[in-house]
């Protein structure tokens, strides 16, 4: 007894150190990549209006219009404002305490949370179904994903569907338990699935279509037609009840199902194909290899996992509806790896059992002993790969960077306190420029950090008509302009800055390109207070010291936007 427990307790250390590898890995890509694009911007700026303005009651149209994002830059088809709703009321307590960045950080911090507790739960589920061995393998898979822990804690739509649908596929996984058990767990399943196929992304429906099909075909001991179609109405009761009051109230339109909206214009109207189109076999044989990230996930544990017969039952259970919506997901022309992002905690479970059969056999052959090795080198591999991508994309977010880099120019030469106005481009915007990077009016409480005493106002254009900016006197009311080609902007300006972004990949010998110091780089500065830059720049030194001898792989980049001040007097640009 004395001799169990601490071999006991050591492997529940092993199982919680292992189990912190999915929000840990999810924060260090955040801290890392801070910034984000075009895709991730109607969530991301719709969670700073509900944060920064709140919802009027009074006049609500009026107000609506002079300060939320949405009815400026609409899109295509209306967004729900569910998930930006939801993540403002977790992150407004923190908000008030921060602003710029690091709010924006924040907010993205909880919806990566919830996406890892999400993965967490399935992976608990894992471990009642295949024990602690598989469990592990799984968290391992997962955090060693590029895609799934970078994306994890981005404004996506799919990401904001994609912790509902882990824990409605949790519940679908096969499990040792009484039929009553059972039948709950299927049928909230269902509940949740259709809920978030209403409010967040309709591919979902699809998703739920092949897995009500399955329990339909080899289920119906557990649950009844008549139970799936209560478990539906009750989603789908859910789901209208959250979305369309609240878009309704966005968007001056009653009433409005948004995902309704977007089905009918991107599918009925066939829309989504003029964002290009994709072969038949594009997710099998691109888009899952890339999700799974791990070669030996899908060329030895899946297939491994399919030939046992002790795991085929329910192997089967978990392969065949979801490998079921991808093969008629692609059908639709348009695909996306993240239109089957859903379907990836399903399949690295039915890998992890795979991996698990080989390591707990790893002392008994030959065979199994080079597997399991190989198992540990890929997944430290992909973990290695994983990092080298990180770096390649922290570099894509110019627009973030060039006006960070204008507001540090403009404190740094002793810039007007006044109104400062700056003109941002397209290519700015779409690439890591919000409304959370821009500094707010100045306040005396000094809530707002570096310019909240600076009495500066900045004043932001986002202007894209194009007769509108060939006009000359367009240009005369900005002090700067942030530009991807300077032949554009009009006027007498000079370049005080150029910001660099990603054009492929370079191999950086020993001795060379050390990186350039980042704009933190006072040696007096507390670590605590290290920009992620920093952070990046010292993990970059060790590694090249201790580990690759000087090699490295780095972002090629080139200039992609410029930083341009006006002249009083000088050529003109």
């Amino acid at each position: 007894m004395l001799v169990i427990a601490p071999i006991v307790e050591m492997r529940r250390l092993t199982d919680t150190l292992l189990a912190i590898l999915v929000p840990l890995s999810i924060l260090l890509y955040l801290a890392v990549a801070p910034y984000t694009k075009v895709e991730e911007s109607f969530n991301l700026q719709a969670t700073h209006d509900i944060l920064t303005y709140g919802l009027p009651i009074k006049q609500v149209e009026s107000k609506l219009r002079a300060h939320y994002d949405h009815l400026t830059f609409s899109g295509s088809v209306p967004r729900t404002f569910v998930g930006p709703l939801a993540l403002a009321a977790v992150s407004w307590p923190g908000s008030l305490l921060l602003g710029g960045l690091n709010k924006q950080i924040l907010v993205r911090a909880v919806l990566g949370i919830f996406n890892a507790f999400c993965i967490l739960s399935f992976r608990n589920r894992v471990s009642k179904l295949w024990g602690r061995t598989a469990a592990n393998w799984f968290v391992v898979f997962q955090a060693g994903q590029f895609h799934m822990m970078y994306y994890a804690s981005r404004t996506l739509p799919n990401f904001f569907a994609f912790g509902f649908t882990t824990l409605a596929l949790r519940d679908l996984l096969p499990a040792f338990s009484s039929p009553s058990t059972t039948k709950r767990r299927y049928k909230r399943a269902l509940t949740i699935l259709t809920a978030t196929g209403v409010v967040f992304r309709s591919e979902i429906a699809l998703l739920l279509a092949t897995h009500t099909i399955y329990l339909l075909a080899f289920k119906r001991s557990y649950i009844s037609l008549y139970e799936i179609i209560r478990s539906g109405l009750l989603g789908l009761l859910i789901g209208l009840s959250l979305t369309v009051p609240l878009d309704s109230y966005f968007w001056f339109h009653f009433p409005l199902w948004p995902e309704l909206s977007a089905f009918s214009y991107n599918i009925l109207a066939g829309q989504a194909s003029n964002w290009g189109t994709s072969p038949p076999y594009f997710y099998l044989t691109s888009a899952l290899p890339r999700l799974l990230f791990n070669p030996l996930v899908y060329q030895v544990c899946l297939p491994f996992s399919i030939s046992l017969q002790t795991l085929r039952p329910q192997v089967r259970d978990i392969l065949i509806p979801n490998i079921a919506f991808v093969a008629f997901y692609s059908l639709q022309p348009h695909k996306e790896w993240r239109f089957i992002i859903y379907v990836i905690p399903a399949l690295v479970a039915v890998g992890s059992a795979g991996a698990a059969w080989i390591w707990n056999r790893r002392t008994k052959t030959l065979v199994y002993r080079v597997l399991a090795l190989c198992l540990v080198a890929s997944s430290l591999g992909s973990f290695g790969a994983s990092l080298v991508m990180l770096a390649v994309s922290r570099s894509n977010y110019p627009g973030a960077e060039a006006l960070d880099q204008l507001y540090h120019l403009h404190a740094r030469e002793g810039g007007s306190k006044g109104v400062v106005r700056v003109h941002m481009d397209t290519l700015t915007c779409m690439t890591g420029v919000t409304r959370f990077l821009q500094i707010p009016p100045p306040s005396p409480q000094g809530l707002w950090g570096r310019d909240a005493t600076a009495e500066v106002m900045w004043i932001y254009d986002k202007s894209e008509d194009a007769t509108q900016l060939l006009h000359p006197g367009f240009w005369e009311q900005f002090d700067y302009a942030l530009a991807e080609r300077v032949e554009t902007v009009i006027g007498k300006w000079e370049v005080v800055g150029t910001v660099e972004g990603y054009a492929g990949i370079a191999v950086v010998k020993p001795g060379e390109g050390m990186m350039k110091p980042s704009g933190d780089a006072d040696p007096e500065l507390p670590w605590w207070r290290w920009s992620p830059a920093r952070w990046w720049e010292w993990f970059e030194t060790g590694a090249r010291t201790w580990l690759t001898r000087g090699w490295w792989l780095r972002p090629r980049s080139e200039p992609k936007i410029r930083i341009l001040r006006k002249q009083t007097a000088g050529l003109e640009v």
